[in-house]
């Protein structure tokens, strides 16, 4: 029986040994098995810096001289017809699409640049009863008038009564915040719009 037991341990401990030394780490690896789920999320990074305040399409122009002059026409008989007095602004992208569709708004800087004082147009002035009135067209806003004065004049190197458009796109939802739209203040800082 004794025997029996030193056999039985022997033939152990030579599978003991055999076994350690066949399990190196010298062969290929073998080949990759499935991807695992994924993980939890981590914790997300900080919040970026708040980008600049856009103007939702809104196109606008810098503040323009315009020259007003007589508005007349030369008929076909040699004779000329008077209809009053008038400015033209050309602006390239007032299309069909905008005149159909969109907002168009004028102002109308009465000082300079550096202390404006800004109406929207349509104009009245009830002390001396200067009206101004654009009128839309094809890339074209024809500014009418009853005075000459309404010319952008330059006095002490400084421009006086320079004239702005606003074209406010059409086809996108009603905004919800009510803005009085002849109140260049409101409308500027509403629109982002810069100086």
């Amino acid at each position: 029986m004794k025997r029996m037991s030193l056999n039985i341990i022997s033939c152990l401990l030579l599978a003991f040994t055999l076994l350690a030394v066949s399990c190196g780490k010298d062969g290929d690896a073998g080949p990759a098995g499935p991807a695992g789920p994924a993980g939890p999320a981590g914790p997300g990074g900080p919040a970026g810096p708040a980008g600049p305040e856009g103007t939702a399409n809104v196109i606008y122009s810098d503040w323009i001289d315009v020259e007003v002059d007589w508005d007349t026409v030369h008929n076909g008989d040699g004779t000329i017809d008077t209809f009053g007095i008038s400015g033209i602004i050309d602006v390239p992208r007032l299309d069909q699409d905008m005149l159909t569709n969109g907002e168009i708004k004028v102002y109308f800087n009465v000082n300079s640049a550096a202390d404006p004082v800004i109406f929207p147009l349509p104009y009245f002035d009830v002390n001396s009863l200067v009206s101004i009135n654009p009128i839309f067209y094809l890339n074209t806003i024809q500014l009418n008038t009853n005075t000459l004065d309404a010319s952008t004049y330059t006095e002490g190197g400084v421009k006086y009564q320079q004239y702005r458009y606003i074209l406010i796109p059409g086809g996108t939802e009603a905004r919800k915040a009510k803005i009085d739209w002849n109140n260049y203040k409101e409308v500027q800082k509403y629109l982002g719009l810069k100086n």
